[in-house]
This record gives structure tokens, C-alpha cells and sequence, in this order.
């Protein structure tokens, strides 16, 4: 028998209850897995609040990494012990599943399923904020909001690795030396001289800013950007996407925006493992920590997100297996 997280109605952590199932077989072109670790995302929450509307009942959750048990028929390419990831399939708040085949990523020797778990997902969208929606280029230069999250510390120090120069927002205070350890200059969202900080460090303006914020983004920052520049707007924490601040268009500023799963697909997922495999093996990502909790305290991790306590990236355990 598996252990699920199973959610019958939308609502509070609480509503997130912990069951026994039973797995079974797979079918033709699936696969049956042993989670190792199931990645918790923002958009986890939004599915458990139900601003993100799925169909009911349901087991939350679209990141895992583990090995493969057992082949259906027609499944080429992988085999029982084969170690594999996924980033966009429901489903994932579960110690065993079943998955299709064709929605695997099976991971290099080096390459760890706790380490795949925590930056798949949040990975793959900043390889999309990165290189599909802006192509960002050395010299350039980045703000980046919501620094200090999950998918914001990646994609700081990814920036980085490429050339750019990367001002990180903040926001909140205590969260300025962890925006700082990521990016080359750590402001506050909440500082009223916050543009006159921007343009000193940015006097012509940036050429992009990536936006995982959303409603709370001011007009100062996005007000940055230079002429002809780029508006990223990937992300939602503080709820609604980022309203569009009067005057933008007339200075040819663009705001592009898409899902992940949109870009990161068939005929690109390739090239995004190879990037992101090769920044972690790099070291770029050594200071980025995650934090473990139990399947059966899904509750728990859901709580640590709203209420901000996280001190790294945030990981469902099932199993006893460790890298």
C-alpha cells in the first residue's frame, strides 16, 4: 500500500488528509515508481485553496523524483532501477504512483532524485524566464522581486552565471542578506526611496525585470525599466498577476508571461536539463538549502509556506532513502 495526501474540498493546510492506497500495475506506455522525494511548489497551495480549480477529490502536488519499480507494455527507454524526475504531472503527494512513461526525465548518475526534486520545476521556470520569454545576456542588467523564494534564489544566481547584473528585491527586511548571498545588489520592496536605490545602481534603467510577485510589484520598479526593456511577470505570491503601470507601452516595454510546461516541453526539455545539470554540478546552486519534511506532514509544509518560516526550498519525504 502507498501513502497519499488526498484533498476532498479546498480550503485551509487542514483539509490536506493523509490515506492508504493501492498502487496497482501499469498500464500500457506507464511506469510505476518509488518516490524518493516529491518537490512542494507555490502552485500546490493555490490547488489546495482553490485558486488554482482542479477536480475533486484529488492528491495534490506536480514535482517528484525517484526509481522506476516495474515497465508496462509498450514502454521503451527505461527499466525497473532507472532513477527518474518529473516537473508538470498531478498527482505527485504520494510515496509510490504510477506515471506515463513519456513524462519522465531519467537523471544522470550525478545527478541526486532529492536534488532533482528541489529544482526541476523552480529550474525549468526560471530556464524559462531566462532564456524563452528574455533572453538574457552578459552585461545585462536584472531585477528580480521575490528574491528570496524558491524559483527568485535560482534564477538570481543563474542570472549571474550568465553575465548579468542582478539587483534582488526583497520583501521583507530580514530577508535582504539571503537576496544578497544570490544577487549583487539586496533592496527592500518596502523602501520608499526604493527607485532612487534602483537608479543608483541602474542609472540608464535595467534591461529586464522578472517579476514573481505579481500584485504587490510597484510602479517604481517596474518604472526601472529601460526603454525597449522587458517585463517578465512569472509568478503570483502576493496574488494578482502584475498590473500593467501607465506609460510603459508608449516606451516599447514589453510584459511577457507564460507557464512553464509551455516552453519547457519536448522539443526543449533536453536543452533545459542540460543547462540546469550543468549549473548544479557547477556549484551554483551550493548555498540554496532544502528543507525535509515527512508525506505525513504535508499539513505542516503547507502551513511553513503561508506563514513564511522556510528556510529553503521545501521537499515531501515518503521513504527512508537519502542521497
Amino acid at each position: 500500500m502507498a501513502q497519499v495526501i488526498r484533498m476532498y474540498e479546498t480550503g485551509a493546510p487542514q483539509v490536506l488528509r493523509l490515506e492508504q492506497a493501492e498502487v496497482g500495475m501499469p498500464g500500457p506506455g506507464q511506469v510505476r515508481i518509488t518516490q524518493d522525494a516529491i518537490g512542494v511548489n507555490f502552485v500546490d497551495t493555490m490547488v489546495r485553496n482553490g485558486s488554482y480549480p482542479v477536480p475533486l477529490p484529488t492528491v495534490p502536488g506536480f514535482e517528484g523524483a525517484g526509481t522506476v519499480t516495474h515497465v508496462g507494455p509498450g514502454v521503451s527507454g527505461l527499466a525497473a532501477g532507472n532513477r527518474v524526475a518529473y516537473f508538470f504531472a498531478s498527482g505527485a503527494y504520494a510515496s509510490e504512483r504510477l506515471m506515463d512513461a513519456d513524462s519522465l526525465i531519467q537523471l544522470p548518475d550525478d545527478i541526486c532524485t532529492f536534488t532533482a526534486a528541489t529544482f526541476l520545476a523552480k529550474g525549468f521556470t526560471a530556464w524559462m524566464a531566462l532564456r524563452a520569454l528574455h533572453r538574457l545576456e552578459p552585461g545585462q542588467t536584472a531585477i528580480v522581486t521575490g528574491a528570496s523564494g524558491s524559483v527568485g534564489s535560482i534564477l538570481s544566481r543563474w542570472a549571474k552565471a550568465l553575465g548579468a547584473t542582478v539587483i534582488g528585491i526583497a520583501g521583507s527586511r530580514d530577508k535582504l542578506a539571503k537576496v544578497r548571498a544570490g544577487a549583487h545588489h539586496a533592496l527592500y520592496a518596502g523602501d520608499i526611496a526604493l527607485g532612487d536605490a534602483i537608479r543608483a545602481e541602474a542609472p540608464d534603467g535595467v534591461d529586464v525585470l522578472f517579476d514573481l510577485v505579481g500584485q504587490a510589484t510597484s510602479d517604481q520598479v517596474a518604472q526601472a525599466v529601460r526603454a525597449g526593456g522587458d517585463i517578465v511577470a512569472i509568478g503570483a505570491a502576493s496574488g494578482l498577476p502584475l498590473t500593467v503601470p501607465a506609460g510603459l507601452a508608449q516606451r516599447g516595454i514589453q510584459i511577457k508571461r507564460g507557464g512553464t510546461p509551455q516552453f519547457v516541453n519536448g522539443t526543449s526539455i533536453d536543452a533545459a536539463s542540460a543547462e540546469l545539470f550543468s549549473l548544479i554540478r557547477s556549484g551554483a546552486f551550493r548555498d540554496i538549502d532544502a528543507v525535509h519534511f515527512e508525506l505525513a506532514d504535508a499539513v505542516l509544509a503547507h502551513q511553513s509556506i503561508e506563514q513564511r518560516t522556510l528556510g529553503g526550498i521545501p521537499l515531501l519525504v515518503p521513504n527512508s532513502a537519502r542521497c
